[in-house]
C-alpha cells in the first residue's frame, strides 16, 4: 500500500486501494459528460508491431469516457505501414483517428509550417505529440488531453483512468496531472530516474541554491514519465521540445505558465513495464546518453531563462558533486534491491553513473559555447496566430488519408 505523505508544492495522488475499476470508471464516465477529454497515443512502425501495442488497443475498446483517441504514427514512411496501423486500431471505432506525419499530406503540413517561418524539421515523439495537440485543438468542446507510450507491457485501461479522473473531476481544478508509478521486475529498473535526474537535482540545489523550479521537478516521483494529461488551454501556451527532452521540457512549461498549487502527480496503481533503451556508453547519440544529453540541455536551458549564469567551472564543481550523490544513490538502491529478493548489477549501475558524469560536462560545454540553440516546437498560440486554419489542416489530413488509403 502506498504512504500518504505530501512533499513539495504539488499534490500528490496515492493509490490506497480502496478503489476498484468499475467505481472508478463510472465516477470517469460521469465527469467526462461534462468535461470531455482526447487521448494521444504516439508510436512508431516497429511498436505498433509489438505485442504492447495490441493489448493497449484491446483495453482501450469499448472506452466510455474519451471523445477522441488520436493515434500519432511516425517513423513510417510507408503507406503499408500507415495501412497497417488502421487495422490495428479498427477495433476502437470512430472514436479513432490515426494521424500520419510521415505520409505526403503530413509531409506537406509541415512544409506549410516551414514556409511560414517555424523550425519543424527535428522529428521525434515531441513533434508528433505536438501535432496531436493541434488535432485536437481543432475541437472546441475537448477540454483536456492525456498522453501515454505505446510500448507499456502490462498495460491496464486503469492506468488511464487514474491518469484523467484528477483533470475530469468537478471538484478539482487541476491543470496538469503527471504519473508515477513503479518500475521493477524481477530487478529495479528507471535508470535515468533513479541515477540521473534524483542524484542531479540534489546536486544542482546544493550548488545553485534552492531555485523554485528546480525544487519543482524535485517534488515528482517520476519527472521522466511519458504519461501526462493536461488542458487545452496550457497546451495552447506550452512550447515543447522535439527530441527526448519531452519530459522535462514540458515540466518547465507547465512550471512557467501555471501554479504549483494547480499540478497533480498520480500513482497509476499497477508496476510499469516498457521497452527498455540499451545506455550504450559509448555513444552518446544513442540510447540512455542520447536521452541524458538532451535532459541536461532541456534543464540547463531553463535554469539560463531564469536567470542562473553558468560557467565551465561550475560544470565541473556540478559533475563532482552529482558524481558523489550519484553513488551514494546506488548504495541505497542496492540495499533496497536486496531486502524485496531483486537482482542488482551494482558494476552496472556504477558505469553508467560515470558515463552520466562524463555527459554533465560534455554537455556544459556544448550549452557554454552555445546556449541559444533548442530543437522547441513553436506554441500553438503562434502557429494560430500565423496559420489561424492550421488544427483544421491536420483535421482535413487525417480524414484525407483514411479515404484514399483505406
Amino acid at each position: 500500500m502506498s504512504d500518504f505523505i505530501q512533499h513539495g508544492p504539488i499534490s500528490t495522488l496515492h493509490d490506497f486501494g480502496t478503489v476498484d475499476s468499475e467505481q472508478l470508471e463510472q465516477t470517469l464516465v460521469d465527469a467526462t459528460s461534462e468535461y470531455p477529454m482526447g487521448l494521444i497515443l504516439p508510436v512508431t512502425a516497429s511498436d505498433m508491431r509489438a505485442p504492447a501495442f495490441s493489448q493497449i488497443m484491446n483495453e482501450l475498446e469499448g472506452t466510455r469516457f474519451l471523445k477522441t483517441i488520436v493515434v500519432v504514427l511516425n517513423r513510417a514512411p510507408e503507406i503499408s505501414e500507415y495501412q497497417e496501423c488502421r487495422q490495428l486500431t479498427a477495433k476502437l471505432g470512430n472514436m479513432c483517428r490515426v494521424l500520419w506525419t510521415d505520409g505526403p499530406r503530413g509531409q506537406a503540413a509541415l512544409q506549410q509550417l516551414t514556409d511560414a517561418g517555424f523550425n519543424v524539421s527535428v522529428p521525434g515523439k515531441g513533434r508528433a505529440v505536438w501535432a496531436a495537440f493541434g488535432y485536437l485543438l481543432a475541437d472546441p468542446d475537448i477540454k483536456a488531453m492525456a498522453l501515454h507510450d505505446c510500448d507499456i507491457v502490462n498495460y491496464h485501461r486503469d492506468m488511464l483512468m487514474r491518469l484523467c479522473l484528477p483533470m475530469a473531476h468537478r471538484a478539482f481544478d487541476f491543470d496538469f496531472c503527471k504519473a508515477y508509478y513503479a518500475r521493477v521486475t524481477d530487478k529495479m529498473h528507471g535508470r535515468v530516474v533513479r541515477l540521473l535526474m534524483t542524484p542531479l537535482l540534489r546536486s544542482l540545489i546544493q550548488v545553485i541554491g534552492n531555485d523554485d523550479f528546480l525544487i519543482f521537478l524535485n517534488s515528482f516521483r517520476y519527472p521522466l514519465s511519458g504519461e501526462f494529461a493536461v488542458t487545452s488551454t496550457l497546451v495552447r501556451a506550452n512550447r515543447i521540445p522535439s527530441d527526448w527532452g519531452l519530459e522535462v521540457g514540458t515540466l518547465a512549461e507547465v512550471f512557467r505558465n501555471t501554479s504549483p498549487k494547480r499540478i497533480c502527480q498520480i500513482d497509476l496503481g499497477h508496476p510499469y513495464e516498457h521497452k527498455h533503451q540499451p545506455v550504450s556508453l559509448e555513444d552518446s547519440k544513442r540510447g540512455l546518453m542520447k536521452m541524458t544529453g538532451d535532459i541536461l540541455h532541456s534543464i540547463f536551458r531553463t535554469l539560463s531563462s531564469r536567470g542562473i549564469v553558468f560557467s565551465m567551472g561550475m560544470f565541473n564543481t556540478l559533475e563532482s558533486a552529482y558524481l558523489r550523490s550519484a553513488q551514494d544513490a546506488i548504495r541505497q538502491y542496492h540495499a533496497d534491491a536486496v531486502i524485496n529478493g531483486l537482482g542488482f548489477d551494482r558494476h552496472s549501475e556504477e558505469q553508467s553513473v560515470e558515463g552520466f558524469a562524463r555527459l554533465i560536462t560534455q554537455c556544459g560545454q556544448e550549452f557554454f559555447e552555445n546556449p541559444i540553440i533548442a530543437h522547441e516546437m513553436p506554441t500553438w498560440t503562434r502557429v494560430r496566430s500565423a496559420i489561424p486554419d492550421f488544427p483544421h489542416t491536420l483535421r482535413r489530413l487525417v480524414e484525407g488519408d483514411a479515404a484514399e488509403y483505406s
